[in-house]
């Protein structure tokens, strides 16, 4: 069943290439009826099915077209037109400018385009993009990537609980005014490089967003989540957890309840 309150569940957050038991950059974002595929990053595919059917995704978002968040559109490209499912196409796509054409110069094999647009419905994000998806609301900002299109998300349901994802962005007055008194701010922490966030920046971020609540994800490689949340809990008093695969995040519950988790059975949380 479709969760009428807002939650968002990590489907991997491994970066730049998927782990054991932890595939890249995807969530799936739940509230109002309507269930949303954020980001859809190497092997996130796989544990969606996990949570639903495809053919239960009411739409798809993506940050950016790097492919720790957006290689498992070729792989659902090919589940929505030849495994033989019965679903409704095309899926809405949203995704940074060139997305549809990016998929069909993979896609394509000889003179003849692959037919993208009968798989997705393609709509391309600009800053300021806002759109309506069942009892959900979705802004989107342009976001600095260090190159890319990017962009980062906010999410709100019809009770005015939000969740914000920063994509892969280094700090920006985009996205702070995008995470403005948010209900949880799921930021990414790729490291101290141009184009991401640090964990201190992070905690910073969310600390000057006032948000309420503080998920680090895509934490860069030789940092250990531990680590991470250390060096963001030096700038941000409030309550921070990383994105563990599995785990359920509910932005808008109590102290005690806001984790729900790994909600798939057999999954650690180390």
């Amino acid at each position: 069943m479709v969760s009428d309150s807002l939650r968002v569940t990590v489907l991997g957050s491994a970066t730049p290439y998927p782990r054991p038991g932890n595939a890249c950059s995807g969530y799936l974002v739940e509230g109002g009826g309507t269930r949303v595929w954020v980001d859809a990053g190497t092997g996130t595919l796989a544990e969606l099915q996990r949570y639903a059917e495809l053919g239960e995704v009411d739409a798809v978002w993506i940050s950016h077209l790097h492919a720790d968040h957006s290689a498992d559109l070729l792989t659902a490209y090919y589940a929505l037109l030849y495994a033989g499912l019965e679903l409704p196409l095309p899926l809405p796509l949203f995704g940074p400018p060139g997305t549809a054409d990016r998929l069909a110069g993979f896609l394509t094999n000889g003179s003849v385009r692959s037919p993208v647009e009968k798989a997705f419905a393609v709509e391309e994000l600009y800053d300021g993009h806002v759109t309506r998806i069942g009892g959900l609301t979705l802004r989107s900002r342009a976001v600095e990537h260090g190159g890319p299109s990017a962009f980062a998300l906010r999410v709100e349901d019809d009770r005015g609980c939000s969740l914000v994802y920063s994509g892969d962005c280094e700090p920006c007055p985009s996205l702070a005014e995008l995470a403005l008194d948010c209900d949880l701010f799921l930021c990414e922490t790729g490291g101290d490089d141009p184009g991401h966030h640090s964990a201190a920046q992070a905690g910073r971020g969310a600390a000057e967003a006032r948000a309420r609540r503080l998920v680090l994800t895509h934490v860069g490689p030789g940092t250990e989540p531990d680590e991470a949340a250390a060096r963001a809990s030096a700038e941000y008093p409030g309550e921070i957890a990383h994105a563990d695969p599995g785990l359920r995040f509910l932005p808008g519950a109590g102290r005690e309840e806001w984790i729900e988790g790994p909600v798939v059975p057999g999954r650690s949380r180390e």
